[in-house]
């Protein structure tokens, strides 16, 4: 099949048509799926899709905050974002990025996810799928982008994938706390502190192992990725560096334009991804779901206990 063939998939929902991505691309297409029959057979097929092409755009969706809620339910268990000054008002399951007022009033946090990062890493359980579905499209600035980080594992220099064997690095979103009105007036290293029993960060594997592909990911991100274990701090921000550099490469970003009624859903495993931001006061809202597939998020955890602070020479002793 050619990336401009389509393909035709049948069950009780009805009819849905697949377009795959050009070879050596990611995000397949979805039309004319129809959300108000939606059954487990659907759902698997379209999870079969991200796991096959990590990005899977649904083209021409039309719910309201309630259906979109019960949707994404089918595809597993939706986990509220863990603060709850991003909530929808109605929906928690809803996590709100708007420069918009709902109703007069502010809801949810402007400027999210405006660098490179894979949701929850910062967590020992990251959650596996992400669905984004666009309220209000700016004018100009319309795009989110994504890396492949199977591809970029497959084309990592030795230099690098040295560092993937065996190692775990630690991930932390301390950096990326949004202040709030309750936060005025107190001290930063107690929000850094209240910020850190809420979320201590977490360890994984430099590279991760798909439970249902079996194929390799690197694991890090500019945005969260703060120490590679058994590296120096000089070390660290050396290799870090170099990561990042090779991963942001031009040629690995892959741009998806939002159209009126896209909805997108991707894996967190293998894929990093970066919002644009809207120019000017362009106003945008977008509504994001997150959810657990079931799975174990990789399948090749390092059996033992994560290495005391001074395994990252000074860095952690200095980040507690």
């Amino acid at each position: 099949m050619t990336n401009t063939e389509m393909s035709l998939t049948r069950s009780d929902s009805g009819a849905m048509r697949i377009q795959p991505p050009a070879p050596g691309g990611i995000g397949a297409e979805v039309f004319e799926l129809d959300a108000a029959r939606m059954s487990a057979e659907l759902a698997q097929t379209i999870k079969s899709l991200i796991y096959e092409h990590k990005l899977v755009v649904l083209r021409g969706m039309q719910l309201d905050p309630a259906e979109y809620v019960k949707f994404a339910s089918w595809f597993g268990k939706l986990e509220p974002y863990h603060q709850q000054n991003y909530h929808h008002p109605d929906h928690p399951e809803i996590f709100v990025s708007s420069n918009v007022p709902m109703n007069g009033k502010k809801v949810g946090v402007a400027g999210t996810g405006q660098f490179w990062h894979t949701d929850y890493s910062f967590f020992a359980d990251p959650l596996s799928m992400t669905f984004v579905y666009p309220q209000i499209l700016p004018e100009g600035n319309r795009q989110t982008f994504y890396i492949d980080m199977e591809r970029v594992y497959r084309e990592l220099p030795e230099e690098l994938r040295q560092h993937t064997v065996d190692r775990r690095a630690f991930h932390d979103a301390t950096n990326y706390y949004k202040i709030r009105p309750e936060d005025i007036d107190r001290p930063i290293i107690e929000l850094v502190a209240k910020f850190r029993a809420m979320a201590p960060g977490a360890w994984h594997p430099v590279a991760i192992r798909h439970p249902v592909t079996g194929a390799n990911s690197l694991y890090v991100s500019e945005g969260f990725t703060m120490a590679i274990e058994g590296l120096s701090v000089t070390e660290n921000k050396s290799v870090l560096a170099k990561f990042f550099e090779f991963i942001q490469r031009k040629e690995h970003i892959h741009a998806h334009t939002w159209q009126a009624g896209d909805m997108l859903l991707w894996e967190n495993r293998s894929l990093i991804h970066h919002a644009s931001k809207p120019e000017g006061n362009q106003q945008s809202r977008s509504f994001r779901i997150s959810l657990f597939d079931g799975l174990p998020f990789y399948s090749n955890p390092i059996d033992r206990e994560p290495p005391p602070d001074v395994y990252c020479g000074d860095y952690l002793a200095s980040y507690r």
